[in-house]
């Protein structure tokens, strides 16, 4: 697979090449080590997700460490992720689901829990009363400005300048582009 093909708007310098796992299979150990020894290294798919996973759980570590610092004791970094993903909108929770990607029994706990800590206001349909539209409350909004604050300075650690702003762009695009193929690949098939 040859990246520059895939995004021909991107300069990847000198990046890491990303093969499917059985094309690293195919090139056998001592090719492989080889390989990894010179200036072109691997990465496959599977380290790939190895590396988004724990990423992903060191992503939730810091967000329980800044519920911490914000006094918030009450919801985990899920239900954290949550309000952040209401923001300033007035959702169904369907439209929640579209926009989070979340299981339906995992958003309604999470709902509740927010609920019953008074971080969402849930305002019910005028139309049908067995609906409701979900909105953060003043408290949900005070831990989502906190929240927002501290992310704008883990920004300003991370970014120095246009190319990492590029960088994480690309790194955006590619990241959405596996979730995009791999839900399809795990729907239908490749």
């Amino acid at each position: 697979m040859n990246h520059r093909m895939l995004y021909p708007f991107a300069d990847f310098g000198d990046t890491v090449s990303v093969l499917p796992a059985n094309e690293t299979m195919r090139k056998g150990l001592e090719t492989l080590a080889a390989d990894q020894d010179g200036d072109n290294s691997l990465v496959t798919y599977f380290e790939l997700a190895r590396v988004m996973e724990r990423a992903s759980r060191r992503f939730s570590g810091l967000l329980r460490a800044e519920l911490t610092k914000l006094g918030v004791d009450d919801i985990g970094p899920a239900q954290a992720m949550v309000l952040l993903a209401i923001g300033d909108a007035e959702l169904s929770v369907g439209e929640l689901l579209d926009r989070g990607h979340y299981v339906g029994s995992n958003i309604s706990y999470y709902l509740k829990q927010l609920a019953d800590g008074d971080y969402i206001d849930r305002i019910a349909s005028q139309r049908d009363k067995r609906s409701a539209r979900i909105r953060l409350s003043v408290k949900g909004r005070q831990v989502c400005a906190g929240l927002r604050e501290a992310a704008k300075g883990y920004e300003r650690a991370l970014s120095h300048g246009e190319q990492d702003r590029r960088n994480l762009e690309i790194a955006f695009q590619t990241l959405h582009r596996l979730e995009l193929v791999w839900g399809n690949a795990a729907r239908y098939g490749i």
